[in-house]
């Protein structure tokens, strides 16, 4: 087989749906609720808790509401494509596995490799935005901890390393070793703490709101000391370049997706319910926030709670920030046991060696890249700072959406007979919407992440052409 055919071979649509019934290695044991609070879970934490304040500081203003609605556009014409490959191919590898049915394995390999990054590294900068409200929790009882354990390097004078961060990670990693259902029950009941937590923080918050703090809504454009460009429209675009980070966590419910007990349908709906719910509360605090506190108090660790304490509102802070704690381990959770998968999804595949896709004997887990991951993610936590992560982070997610909203448009060409259970509406609309945004949003990320982006993009390609195109299972196909 020459090169060029060994890079576009691929799984048909029917081999992977055929592959459903036959795979045995995990437990189906997920309805439509736990699955959307694996959504919601992904979704709602670090930018309701962190960005939304920071980046109203940074770059926004008030208008970091509007920033929300642009990156919300983006995400939610890539969730309804989602939802249609979720219905078609219920298999675990997201959008890794979608590719594979489309675009052939040389496709498949940088999605499933980019997804591997991305996932990873939000688990890191999760950590890194739960750390700011657990110090906060720490230092109201008088258990503040020294100055060279409260971050990484850069995130401020005489930080050194984020040991809470390291730590939370690593502790996630460990509980999803265990049944899945363990600890999706235990997301579940996190998620509904969440969702309960930010409706309170909006109600008592809309009480204090002085519409004089959203004026002017949009800032005037700057040029810092720096010499960089804030506020003004550009701010308000390059801020939506990076809450971009909290909408899009519904992507880890299709990981989930050989644990479901009825994919085809509980998929789409969990994708559309975990947006739609996020999008909501989204738009609602970023307004009540920058109503209570001036946009230009809310640059810090964490905003929410100090925003409340600067009312003399303390008891409510620090209630904040319990709730912050408690919620934001569940985005940790969704998006470490997404990583996981698609490790371990790469590696059934005979993409990355096969020692990775073993599961746990008794609980049915891929525990050993769950564990590889959680010493990976505690470290990157640990030594680099929450904005850093933000921003590699959504290269990887905004590609993946490009990928995946174009396979939507070649597989309504190519195979417009098969039945969808899901079926994205106005088509080829919805997926040019979603590339369009997609790419306008990788316009405004900042030349040092495409750096970054791009060697470990070479990584995976010495990986794929190293070991990948000769172990795959695609080309042995008696293996």
């Amino acid at each position: 087989m020459n090169l060029m055919a060994r890079l576009v071979r691929h799984k048909s649509v029917e081999q992977l749906q055929a592959e459903v019934g036959q795979r045995k290695e995990l437990r189906r044991v997920l309805g439509v609720w736990q699955l959307t609070s694996i959504g919601l879970g992904g979704i709602i934490g670090v930018g309701i808790f962190v960005l939304a304040g920071q980046q109203a500081a940074a770059n926004a203003g008030p208008a970091v509401a509007i920033s929300f609605i642009i990156a919300g556009i983006a995400s939610a014409a890539a969730a309804l494509c989602y939802a249609e490959f979720a219905g078609l191919i219920p298999v675990t590898g997201s959008a890794y596995t979608y590719g594979y049915a489309v675009l052939g394995e040389f496709v498949a390999w940088l999605i499933g490799w980019d997804l591997l990054l991305e996932y990873a590294l939000i688990v890191a900068a999760v950590a890194s935005g739960w750390s700011g409200y657990m110090q906060d929790i720490l230092v109201y009882f008088g258990l503040g901890l020294p100055v060279w354990a409260q971050g990484a390097i850069g995130s401020g004078e005489g930080r050194v390393f984020n040991v809470i961060a390291a730590l939370v990670a690593m502790g996630v990693a460990v509980l999803l070793t265990a049944k899945t259902e363990v600890g999706a029950r235990l997301n579940t009941v996190v998620v509904a703490v969440k969702v309960v937590g930010v409706a309170l923080v909006i109600l008592i918050g809309a009480f204090y709101v002085n519409p004089a703090n959203w004026h002017p809504f949009v800032p005037a454009e700057i040029i810092n000391a720096e010499g960089v460009r804030q506020f003004g429209w550009h701010g308000v675009t390059a801020a939506a370049a990076v809450v971009f980070f909290a909408v899009f966590g519904y992507d880890t419910l299709t990981t989930a997706a050989e644990e479901a007990r009825n994919p085809q349908r509980d998929l789409p709906r969990a994708i559309l319910l975990s947006l739609g719910i996020s999008m909501l509360l989204y738009l609602t605090i970023s307004m009540v926030l920058t109503g209570i506190a001036h946009y230009s108090t809310l640059g810090n660790d964490a905003p929410v709670a100090v925003a409340f304490r600067s009312l003399g509102l303390t008891w409510i802070s620090v209630a904040i920030s319990v709730t912050a704690v408690t919620s934001i381990i569940s985005v940790i959770f969704a998006f470490m046991l997404a990583a996981a998968r698609i490790w371990f999804a790469l590696s059934r595949d005979g993409l990355l060696p096969g020692w990775f896709a073993k599961v746990h004997p008794t609980n049915g887990t891929p525990y050993r890249p769950t564990l590889i991951l959680g010493v990976i993610t505690a470290l990157v936590a640990g030594l680099l700072p929450l904005n850093d992560l933000a921003t590699l982070v959504n290269i990887g997610a905004l590609s993946a959406f490009v990928l995946i909203c174009s396979a939507i448009l070649v597989l309504r060409y190519k195979r417009p007979e098969l039945p969808r259970a899901f079926r994205t509406p106005w088509v080829p609309l919805v997926p040019v919407i979603g590339i369009g945004f997609s790419i306008w949003l990788l316009a405004l990320l900042p030349w040092a992440t495409w750096e970054r982006f791009l060697i470990w993009l070479v990584l995976g390609l010495v990986v794929y052409f190293g070991y990948g195109i000769r172990n795959s299972k695609l080309a042995k196909p008696d293996a």
